[in-house]
């Protein structure tokens, strides 16, 4: 094995930063990184395959890490409280119930979901689709009745959990998902979006844990710097919109979002059918 195999070449560390950046900047926002990435591959030719399967999995492990960090105190304190106090029993038993429709199906559909839904045509049509969705969950001016995440009904936690499991559509957004989901359940568009955040870590654990354990034999044989260098920036610009996403909501509607989708998309079925 040579120097260049361990740590890449300059244009891989390049396509490792952009990559990492990618993961980072759409994990939490309701436009799909996984559809960002799909896309990437196949009009750039920038595949996270490229530097093996060890990468995949461990850009996804700095956006993890960033949202951890950011909550590693509240987690703390739920953990201590979880068991001398129901409120705090109550959520946990709330995000479990979130996450169980997404495992179950996960895991029983994993090789479907991959070898069928993860095509460009699907992605750029759900890109689309879940465009004009969050204009229309704008323009509805639902009513808000729940203002807290970690104070709906549990039967609203199973809800937003059915609702997520939509996301494994490449291209749907499982921020996205989960957000609509609990807007259409009662809940303002901070608390949606804070309790996709916390939706996020069993979700997105179990998938790192599931893909881990998958490519465990290969973890070990990836380019050194090239994941490095990914990680980090999934992890910097994972960090940067956990922090900056609920103040955005809380002052704007998702329309940003959505015409960039329903650009993106567009902009992916015309480059398939036209160029």
């Amino acid at each position: 094995m040579t120097l260049a195999d361990v740590f890449g070449s300059h244009l891989d560390l390049v396509k490792a930063a952009v990559l990492g950046l990618v993961e980072g900047l759409t994990e939490f926002l309701p436009v799909s990184s996984t559809g960002h990435l799909l896309l990437m591959e196949r009009f750039i030719g920038w595949s996270d395959d490229a530097f093996g399967k060890s990468f995949t999995v461990l850009i996804q492990l700095g956006a993890i890490l960033a949202l951890l960090t950011i909550y590693f105190t509240r987690l703390w304190n739920l953990a201590l409280n979880m068991f001398t106090s129901w409120p705090a029993a109550r959520f946990v038993i709330g995000v479990l119930l979130a996450f169980l429709p997404a495992a179950v199906i996960g895991a029983l559909a994993y090789s479907v979901i991959k070898s069928v839904l993860f095509d460009v045509r699907i992605v750029c049509v759900a890109l689309i689709v879940g465009g004009f969705i969050l204009l229309l969950i704008d323009r509805m001016n639902l009513q808000a009745t729940r203002h807290d995440a970690t104070e709906f009904p549990l039967w609203m936690y199973l809800g937003i959990g059915l609702i997520q499991c939509l996301s494994m559509i490449p291209g749907v957004s499982r921020s996205g998902a989960t957000i609509v989901g609990a807007m259409l359940f009662g809940a303002d568009r901070r608390s949606a979006a804070e309790f996709s955040f916390w939706l996020a870590m069993p979700t997105m654990v179990g998938a790192f844990a599931f893909e881990a354990y998958k490519s465990r034999s290969e973890l070990a044989h990836g380019p050194i710097l090239p994941i490095a260098v990914g990680f980090i920036a999934s992890f910097i610009f994972g960090w940067i919109v956990v922090k900056t996403f609920l103040r955005f909501v809380q002052r704007h509607s998702f329309a940003v979002f959505a015409w960039w989708r329903i650009l993106l998309g567009s902009a992916g079925l015309f480059a398939i059918y036209f160029r």
